[in-house]
């Protein structure tokens, strides 16, 4: 991976999103479609303004042809020393779901933490209390199966408007620069 010290999320989640498309294309996932920046529009209202813009998303066959049909990924720099983009990670990022801003109605969406330093531990903590502390003890994240290149993999659950229940699985991924 080429992450440097001191990039952007946007630059890293380019890099993330080609590396998810090589990993596609070798496994032959014809049944998936990877999307970047998915601009979100208020078809309701009809305004040309973009209401926001979803760092990854997936589409599953059969979603295909339902722009409002997808999988949610919003990425967010993370870093145990690095308190304002764990706020960041809450304020800009899961609360984005729970209002229903991203992913309206959906059953899921995912968190991608770049992780820039760690313990992990330290960032898993800070979020959760953030989380508690805005929506609510229901807020609290619980240890998932993890995987080989994770540094933490969790599970939310959050209400979204009009009590509808949306699951976020939050994923932790070393960004952290090789030495």
């Amino acid at each position: 991976m080429d992450v440097t010290p001191g990039m952007h999320e946007v630059k890293i989640t380019i890099i993330v999103r080609k590396a998810i498309r090589r990993i596609k294309k070798r496994l032959n996932l014809t049944n998936l479609q990877v999307r970047g920046e998915h601009e979100l529009e208020d078809m309701a209202t009809r305004d040309p303004s973009i209401l926001g813009r979803i760092d990854i998303t997936f589409q599953f066959l059969h979603q295909f042809g339902n722009e409002d049909a997808y999988v949610a990924i919003e990425c967010k720099r993370v870093g145990a020393t690095y308190t304002s983009l764990h706020a960041n990670y809450v304020s800009k990022g899961v609360d984005r779901f729970v209002t229903g801003k991203y992913a309206a109605g959906h059953d899921w969406g995912f968190m991608l933490g770049y992780v820039i330093t760690l313990p992990v531990d330290d960032v898993v903590k800070f979020i959760e209390n953030r989380m508690c502390n805005t929506y609510g003890d229901e807020a609290n994240l619980s240890p998932d199966n993890t995987h080989f290149l994770a540094l933490a993999v969790l599970n939310g659950r959050l209400i979204q408007k009009d009590n509808h229940i949306i699951r976020l699985k939050h994923i932790f991924v070393d960004m952290t620069p090789a030495a």
